[in-house]
C-alpha cells in the first residue's frame, strides 16, 4: 500500500497527472492476467481481445 501512496505523492509533486491513466490500465490488465491464469474464464477473456 505504501507503493501506491508513494506513487501518488510523486504524481502530485511532479504534476505528472497524465501518467495516472497509464498506471490504472496497467493495473487492470495485470489483475486480469492474474485472475484468468489457469482458470475456466480464460477462453472468454481472450475473445474480448
Amino acid at each position: 500500500m505504501t507503493f501506491i501512496l508513494d506513487l501518488w505523492e510523486f504524481l502530485k509533486v511532479r504534476k505528472k497527472f497524465w501518467l495516472l491513466p497509464i498506471f490504472v490500465m496497467m493495473g487492470i490488465f495485470g489483475g486480469l492476467i492474474l485472475l484468468t491464469q489457469g482458470s475456466a474464464v480464460a477462453p472468454f477473456i481472450y475473445t474480448i481481445f
